[in-house]
């Protein structure tokens, strides 16, 4: 099994956060989204859109976190990452899709780059519309989660809805957005946080040499 990522990218470290819970062996390709390896010829025959995280897993080919986090769910089974009760799974996936697909994408790092070179937004209007979005996307979650959280996100077990705060409120911190008003989620990463699987998903245990 092979997970192409880069050190920094939220995707990449949700499935990183997967794939540990999970207890899978991988190796780890890594491709520099700031010296631009994404963009190469060879990256781009691996995956046309030119994004991370790719998973190879024998036969098996797939870019985007989530598709990939349901893929693995499905093949390695011994680990759950979603809840068995219907109303709980899609509670998971409707907290991880508030974050791939609705905080993630307006702050991610081609964005803020288009914004800056293309439309000529300068570093502090790059910033604003960054924490914009952010504070707007998990002051929403905050309020979804109060009504569903034990331990984790739902529940007591960590789920994909995990996998995906915890690299969104790694964002947060380095762009400086404070996050005292979302108490949950705060007490929620201070959970995760201690678990090992996340802990070894960090970007500091997996900066590029």
């Amino acid at each position: 099994m092979v997970l192409y990522g880069y050190w920094r990218s939220s995707a990449a470290y949700r499935v990183r956060i997967a794939l540990n819970l999970k207890g899978l062996n991988y190796q780890t390709k890594h491709v520099s989204l700031i010296d631009g390896d994404q963009r190469s010829v060879e990256f781009l025959e691996i995956n046309a859109q030119g994004l991370v995280p790719v998973l190879f897993d024998g036969n098996a080919h797939i870019s985007q976190s989530l598709a990939i986090l349901e893929y693995l769910e499905d093949m390695y089974t011994e680990v759950p990452l979603l809840p068995a009760d219907p109303c709980n799974r899609a509670t998971v996936r409707q907290i991880a899709q508030l974050i791939a697909c609705d905080i993630h994408p307006l702050c991610n790092l081609r964005v803020l780059n288009y914004l800056k070179e293309t439309l000529g937004a300068d570093e502090d209007a790059k910033l604003q519309w960054y924490r914009h979005w952010v504070r707007e996307g998990l002051t929403a979650l905050e309020k979804r989660v109060s009504k569903t959280h034990g331990k984790f996100c739902v529940g007591d077990m960590p789920t994909f809805a995990d996998a995906c705060l915890i690299p969104q409120l790694y964002n947060a911190e380095r762009f400086d957005v404070p996050d005292e008003n979302w108490p949950t989620l705060r007490e929620i990463a201070r959970h995760c946080n201690q678990h090992p699987a996340f802990a070894d998903a960090h970007p500091d245990s997996n900066r590029e040499a």
